[in-house]
Order: structure tokens, then sequence, then C-alpha cells
């Protein structure tokens, strides 16, 4: 990835001295036999584990705003990572990061190190490889974990009769967005919180470990509760029922879906996107085992309906009357409205 330290290369400015700069820690995990400053890797995973890998891609001006934070950036492109292994019960373990860098700007590339290692560090993370080139600002970041063999949780294990739960709260990242955009107004308290939301989310990889051998079922709401969900249901071959009441939101989003901005308020808290919290069914059998794994993942979880035969979701408002349409889920190649 680099040449060795001290090579005249290494020692000027340029592509290898901004990684050596930035990037490159030593290990403090064992397991990685080879980091950063080879051509690849080489890790040794635990024995009777299988490894689980995720990548995601964030562009400038399509996942986040010009003029972001770096320090959140750095923390958001990992978070979303561990937001994957956390759906699998997966135990997160090394990450790769590539760059495409408009300029090799010291400052912001430290605060961008600094709020990636800082995250890193707290679930016990190594950043082992990667690469960096001259473009157009996009990072992707690739990530592996383990899991136990044969204890991964899929999407695909809904069954009729089991609960729906979601973890935290639903809505505020969108809800900042929409702040950010000037689609909607929030107090000072209120929109610093959404927004955080929405820079920094909260990873919840102790949950989703402590709710191995518990979920029949699980994925991180990403895109949009319904969009995130229809996945599970699809790939259970099963519906579910919702009830609109039951989903946990903030007090500022609950206030917009009473008032005057209830379209909005229902698309962040059924579409918003970026929640990076964990949708899971689950036997009603398990309940109380649920409730401990929410206790051990430090996050409070709701159960929100039901998984029923017949595919398709359904959204009971609060009358429980099922809403009319549902808003649309966050799509990349969805067709821009007109």
């Amino acid at each position: 990835m680099r040449p060795p330290a001290g090579s005249a290369v290494s020692e000027a400015r340029g592509e290898f001295a901004l990684i050596a700069r930035h990037f490159d820690r030593p290990s403090r995990d064992p397991s990685v036999h080879v980091g950063v400053g080879d051509d690849a890797a080489v890790v040794a995973p635990t024995p009777g584990h299988e490894v689980v890998l995720a990548v995601d891609m964030m562009v400038e001006g399509r996942h986040f705003l010009a003029g972001t934070d770096p320090e959140a950036l750095g923390h958001r492109i990992l978070a979303v990572n561990l937001s994957d292994m956390a759906a699998m019960g997966a135990r997160p373990r090394w990450a790769l990061l590539a760059g495409a860098l408009p300029d090799d700007d010291d400052a912001w590339l430290a605060a961008l190190s600094r709020g990636l290692f800082a995250l890193a560090h707290r679930h016990g993370v190594d950043l082992v490889g990667g690469d960096t080139t001259r473009g157009p600002r996009n990072l992707c970041l690739t990530i592996a974990g383990e899991v136990p063999a044969g204890r991964a949780i899929l999407r695909s294990g809904a069954r009729e009769g089991d609960d729906l739960w979601v973890s935290g709260t639903l809505g505020d990242a969108m809800l900042g967005l929409a702040a950010l955009e000037g689609r909607t107004s929030l107090d000072s308290a209120s929109r610093a919180g959404c927004v955080a939301r929405l820079e920094r989310p909260s990873p919840r990889v102790a949950l989703g470990v402590a709710l191995r051998g518990v979920a029949g079922a699980m994925l991180d709401v990403s895109d949009g509760l319904v969009g995130d969900l229809g996945h599970m249901l699809d790939a259970s071959r099963v519906g579910a029922i919702v009830d609109l009441a039951a989903l946990p939101r903030s007090a500022a989003l609950d206030a917009k879906l009473a008032g005057d901005e209830r379209t909005l308020a229902l698309s962040c808290l059924l579409a918003g996107g970026d929640d990076y919290e964990l949708v899971f069914a689950a036997p009603s059998a398990m309940r109380a085992r649920v409730a401990a794994a929410a206790r051990e993942g430090g996050v409070a979880v709701a159960r929100i309906g039901r998984i029923v035969a017949q595919g398709g979701l359904v959204v009971n408002d609060e009358r429980g009357a099922p809403l009319d349409a549902l808003p649309r889920a966050f799509d990349h190649f969805a067709p821009e409205p007109r």
C-alpha cells in the first residue's frame, strides 16, 4: 500500500505520505499479522467462526453535504458499516478504507481520521489497509467481522406470529436533514439532536450480538423502515402489520406528526433512512430474552407489530386504520421527482 517508512517517497508529500500521516496506526490486535504497509493485509480469523463482510460508499452531494464536519464524516463512514455487522449479529474486527479526495488538506484528513479511529477503538476495529486517489470526494469502507459458525442472523428467518421490534428511535436523522435543507424548522436543542443523529449515528453492535439465538431475522434501518422491512418480508416470504402509534420517536418528531407537518413526519418516520437502528423479528416466547438483550446492548427496544402469513406491509394509523399510502423508501436509482 505504501513504501517503507524512511524511503524518499514516504518522506515527501503525496499519496503515501498522506497515508502514513493519517491512517498508519500500530495494530492493537494480535489477529492482524500484516496491516497497513504491504500490498494486502493478513489477518487470522477466530477458529470456529465465519467471516462476515460488508462495504458502503459515501459520495459528497449524495450521501453527505459539502462542508460536513470531517470528524463526523470519519465517524459516520465506519458507523454505517458497523451497523451492517450489528444486523448480522457479528463482531466487527477489521476495516479497509478507500477514498477519492480533491486535495490533500492535512487539517481535513486529520479530523476525518480522528473521527474514524475514535469509533474504531470503541468497537475494537483495526484499519488494516486501503487506497487513495485524487478525484471528487468519495469514501468507501469495507469491514470484516466474525460470527460463530451458523449463528449469523439473516433476513430470511421471520415466521408468522413473530413479534416485530425496533431499537432506539426512528426518523430524527432525516428530520435533521430536513432542517439543514430549510424544509422545516426546529428549536435549537431539537435541531442539534437531530443533526447529531444524522452525522454521528450509533451502531447497535452490542445489541446485535446479544440477539444471537433470539432474533429469527434482522436488518438495519438505513434506507427507511418501510423499505428495509420490506426486504426482510420478501426474504422470509411473509407479511407484517405495524402500528404507527408504537413506533418509537423523539418529542420533536412526535410534535410534527401531530401538527401541520404530518406528511413530513410520516416520511421521516417510515422512509427517512440513516437511522441505523435494528429491526428484527422474534417469537413471542422470546420477549423476556429480547428485554435482556436490550439491557445488555444498552438501548431501548419497542415492539411495533407482528409478522403475518399474507405478504406485504400494512401500517395502521393511530386509530387502527391502514394508511392509504406509504411513503417511498430511499432508492439510489429511483427516478427523481418532477
